[in-house]
């Protein structure tokens, strides 16, 4: 990514964009922090879940509390130059929620790619 891990990290984490960049665009709304509701108008059901940002390892944790169905991780690096790389994973409880290895695949693309033009819209915000 073309930006510090800091300001990175900082987009990624930020509760009221995760569907700039997120599948599916889900909207999560904070409570409590860690204490999130992600609602997904494709269904329009709402799923109680944590969403856990630790700035200082510059990572993020997820997983959804009610059906145990995914939980996940971000982990931004920097790799000199002022660049960052992102790092996802997901995991699901059980074969029922686990769309599939080429469906993840690509929604894990798909996030990250999204995630590097919020980025990159915000670096070019700043920076002019």
């Amino acid at each position: 990514m073309p930006a510090p891990p800091e300001h990175v990290f900082d987009q990624a984490a930020n509760v009221g964009q995760l569907d700039t960049w997120l599948p599916a665009a889900p909207h999560a709304q904070a409570a409590d922090l860690p204490a999130v509701t992600v609602h997904e108008d494709r269904t329009d059901t709402g799923t109680s879940a944590v969403l856990r940002a630790r700035p200082d390892r510059l990572r993020l944790e997820w997983g959804t509390r009610d059906q145990g169905g995914c939980t996940g991780w971000l982990q931004v690096s920097g790799i000199g130059g002022g660049a960052s790389e992102v790092t996802m994973h997901l995991s699901f409880a059980d074969d029922s929620h686990d769309p599939g290895g080429t469906t993840v695949g690509d929604a894990l693309e798909t996030s990250l790619k999204r995630l590097e033009e919020q980025v990159r819209l915000r670096v070019e915000h700043t920076a002019g």
